[in-house]
């Protein structure tokens, strides 16, 4: 893939005071929260980025933000469809504008996942739920092109260079399982390439992985060595669009430099790696792990992160640090349990084995609610620092395809905040989530009531306002703290509850205090030996300034809350 050949289209592709807080509690606690501004609080200087504390911004590109209205309407998508079943107009340069904005930046967002924007199949799908597009971006039709609906190859690539010079890295979704449905207009790749049956049925490792996920949703054959031709209508439509010649050209080239055989798997790495070395992208979010021979995923990852080498090599002035390429995966039914296997029930795979950094952590919805803030932090802290040394897990409290989340009400919006944004391992900010958006549309079917358009209107309410002030300090003092994701917990008092957090790597060290639930206007808080007596610390809630003495402080603010850093 050239880019000057892309210039048009191309692929890719709690604050819960308590932990038993309510609705009624968190109104009364609205009116305090805004009484300091999150951008008029002194920042600390930018720390290294390390992804095992990193603070993601998970969207769907198509319902956060319409930046060029010109694209809306394309590939004759015009189908009357189920309520939020079409494309609503989201795009890159939406995505973009909001970046240049600071909007990610005051959210102390330093890393982006938006959902797979290859090219999708043209024609609807009606699943008993009305028409459908691929606005969601799973049905791959090309992987060598951008769909249209989302911008051009060009506006990807500035979205990377924009985002990178904002200090957020980007993680790409990608699917390597399936294509879209067959349809009149989107031909199902030939049987050297997909099965269309069986349906998976889970009973074991077979049953998950040589099967099709749905029906109408062909399953790439990723466990065949055997070299097969391009399919016809891929080749063809590479014709018609006047780029044959030089993505077989550069197919020849990848093959011969890498070794690997002409499976369909290995067109797909080829394919996929390519936004590596081209843009700079800097992870993968894996889609359907578990439906993956798993050694195809090792080929993936290996090819990723050469393909980032390559791309650092040739992009000296635009490296943002040493960090290898990340892999991320959704291995549905994970959990952090302290096991890094999963069992198919004959068979147990351990993925991080084969080139995932980072697990979707399934399990945290669950432990959020049942769990206390100590035991919610110092079990995830004890299962980072011990069985999943190295690794990670991504915890979030909603997404695009859970239909039961943490909040589905929207009720404990501060709550979701808090525990979110300070427990161990990786957060995931579903948008919306910092400005309650809501997760149930009347009229929508399945999970179409999770991607609802974004309610930027809203954002104006003073209600909205200070909830977004409260998901900003937190997020910006996790971006600022790598020590809150990836660090190690430690509880100094558990009335007042106050808890500190550290990192050492390679000579970096992070520290920092939190209080929660803590008693309004003066506080005593005790910081033991995080803070040496005679520094002077900062709370990054109120902006107040304090020092330390006899191994504690002492301020006044107006918060149950408290987020403390040595001043620089």
């Amino acid at each position: 893939m050239k880019n000057f050949i892309k210039t048009t289209t191309f692929l890719l592709l709690c604050f819960a005071f308590s932990c038993n807080s309510n609705s009624k509690k968190e109104e009364e606690t609205t009116s305090e929260v805004s009484q300091i501004d999150s951008r008029q609080l002194i920042t600390s200087k930018n720390q290294p980025f390390i992804w095992e504390g990193a603070n993601v911004y998970f969207l769907l590109t198509d319902r956060f933000k319409n930046g060029d209205n010109s694209n809306d309407d394309v590939l004759n998508r015009t189908k009357e469809t189920g309520k939020l079943r079409g494309f609503e107009g989201g795009d890159f340069k939406g995505i973009i504008q909001k970046i240049e904005e600071g909007y990610f930046e005051e959210l102390g967002v330093n890393a982006l996942w938006f959902n797979p924007v290859v090219e999708q199949i043209h024609e609807s799908v009606d699943e008993g739920t009305g028409n459908t597009y691929a606005f969601h971006g799973y049905w791959t039709k090309d992987w060598t092109k951008i769909d249209p609906n989302f911008g051009t190859y060009n506006d990807l690539k500035k979205l990377v260079e924009v985002a990178h010079q904002n200090g957020i890295r980007i993680l790409m979704d990608v699917v390597m399982n399936h294509t879209g449905p067959a349809t009149d207009e989107d031909p199902v790749w030939p049987d050297n390439w997909v099965r269309t049956s069986p349906q998976c049925t889970y009973k074991d490792y077979e049953s998950a992985v040589a099967c099709t996920l749905v029906e109408n949703l062909p399953d790439i054959k990723t466990e065949s060595d055997e070299e097969v031709e391009l399919p016809k209508i891929l080749l063809d439509k590479w014709k018609a669009e006047g780029r044959l010649e030089i993505e077989l050209a550069e197919l020849d080239v990848f093959f011969a430099k890498t070794g690997l055989k002409r499976s369909p798997k290995n067109y797909i790495i080829k394919w996929l790696t390519d936004y590596v070395r081209e843009l700079g992208i800097d992870g993968y979010r894996v889609d359907t792990v578990k439906h993956v021979e798993e050694d195809a995923w090792s080929v993936l990852a290996e090819q990723a992160k050469i393909a980032f080498s390559e791309w650092k090599s040739k992009n000296p002035d635009k490296v943002l640090d040493k960090n290898e390429f990340y892999v991320l995966g959704e291995l549905y039914g994970y959990g952090i349990d302290g096991k890094r296997y999963y069992d198919f029930g004959d068979r147990k795979v351990d993925y991080f084995a084969h080139g995932f950094d980072n697990m979707i952590n399934f399990q945290f919805k669950y432990d959020a609610i049942q769990s206390d803030y100590e035991k919610l932090f110092s079990k995830y802290s004890k299962i980072l620092g011990t069985n999943l040394t190295g690794k990670s897990v991504m915890n979030y409290i909603s997404s695009h395809d859970d239909g039961d989340p943490f909040d589905k009400d929207r009720t404990k919006t501060y709550e979701s905040a808090t525990k979110l944004l300070l427990t161990p391992g990786i957060s995931q900010i579903y948008y919306g989530d910092e400005i309650a958006r809501p997760l149930i549309i009347e009229g929508t079917k399945g999970d179409a009531t999770l991607r609802s358009n974004m309610n930027w209107d809203d954002i104006d309410n003073e209600d909205t306002k200070v909830l977004l002030n409260h998901w900003q300090k937190l997020g910006r003092f996790r971006k600022d703290h790598p020590a809150i994701g990836a660090g190690t917990h430690k509880m100094i008092s558990k009335s007042p509850y106050v808890f500190s957090r550290n990192y050492q790597n390679n000579g970096f060290s992070d520290n920092v205090v939190i209080g929660l639930d803590l008693p309004k206007a003066q506080k005593t808080i005790k910081v033991n030996s995080a803070f040496p007596d005679g520094t002077t610390l900062i709370d990054q809630y109120s902006g107040v300034e304090t020092t330390v003495s006899q191994g504690e402080v002492s301020f006044t603010s107006d918060f149950e809350i408290a987020l403390l850093e040595k001043k620089i």
